[in-house]
């Protein structure tokens, strides 16, 4: 599929090269939402993992796509990616996607440039701690740094609607289908605080002209992405007034201090200080105390551009 812009604010993709054959030709109109989606969309389920049958041929042979050859991989290993993630929606809504099925826009699904179709994998965003579990049909995205292309409703339990993100791809394999061990309950959820959200520079549309050259591969990680440990500030210090920029809030202690190891090496560098407070069973990574609005919005800033997130500043008293 051929990842597109939407109106300057994020990235989506096209349906994917059908088997055998790289499309090369784009679709004039914008992608979006729709103007009147379905209720209670963040309540759509997970998808199911099923062991299904992988064949070697069809969407799984190599292929080319904007100058660049991929090959998807049918083997039973496991698989863990670190990169941005975009999503696709009405232009896409109901067309064939690489595997054959048709786009549903509010199912659970992504689209994936290597990942066996189909196959499952658990997408996290660690902004906030949320995941998802999807079924990848599809193929793309095929932008420099992007990942992942999520359907719009596994965007949108992932709070990932305005934009390119960072997020976690990993794979569920065969057999972890298999034996039942890929189920595990969620570690996070997104904390419901007051808060000034910091928005995310305009993405351009980004679609390639004819015969540019094509985007340098992006390396999967395939290693550990916990951070080296660092000197951290203690859990739960007494809440300073002032205003704070938080980068995520979760159910269970474990999922805030993971997070904050992850961070920390970069953040250090910033001089931002580090701090999990817990609140009505949430515990809260943030960064501060900051003297001002403007003062906390330009570290929101930093932290932003350092880590691709989207963080919220808020104020204590």
């Amino acid at each position: 599929m051929l990842t597109l812009g939407l109106a300057g604010v994020l990235g989506g993709c096209a349906s994917g090269p059908k088997p055998g054959a790289a499309r090369t030709a784009t679709l004039p109109e914008r992608d979006g939402a729709e103007a009147n989606p379905p209720q209670d969309l963040a309540r759509v389920p997970d998808a199911e993992p099923r062991d299904e049958a992988i064949r070697s041929g069809g969407p799984n042979k190599p292929y080319e796509m904007l100058g660049r050859q991929y090959t998807p991989f049918t083997h039973d290993k496991a698989f863990v990616q670190r990169g941005l993630a975009s999503w696709y929606g009405r232009k896409f809504h109901g067309r064939r996607t690489a595997s054959g099925e048709l786009y549903d826009m509010y199912a659970m699904t992504a689209a994936h440039p290597t990942l066996p179709l189909p196959s499952y994998a658990r997408v996290r965003n660690p902004a906030n701690g949320r995941e998802v579990v999807v079924r990848v049909n599809d193929r793309g995205p095929f932008h420099s740094g992007r990942i992942i292309d999520l359907s719009y409703t596994a965007a949108l339990r992932l709070d990932l609607l305005r934009g390119v993100a960072a997020v976690e791809v990993e794979r569920i394999t065969p057999e972890a289908i298999r034996s039942g061990s890929w189920r595990r309950e969620p570690a996070a959820v997104v904390a419901a605080v007051t808060a000034t959200p910091v928005p995310a520079d305009p993405i351009p549309d980004a679609v390639p002209e004819p015969g540019a050259p094509a985007a340098p591969p992006v390396a999967p990680l395939v290693a550990p992405l916990v951070a080296p440990l660092v000197a951290l500030a203690p859990a739960d210090p007494p809440p300073a007034s002032g205003f704070w920029v938080q980068l995520g809030a979760f159910r269970q202690r474990d999922g805030a201090e993971d997070f904050q190891r992850r961070v920390a090496a970069e953040l250090d560098s910033l001089g931002v200080r580090l701090a999990v407070f817990s609140d009505t069973a949430l515990f809260r990574l943030q960064a501060g105390p900051f003297a001002s609005r403007d003062e906390a919005r330009g570290a929101a800033e930093r932290i932003r551009s350092a880590l691709q997130l989207v963080p919220v500043v808020l104020e204590r008293r």
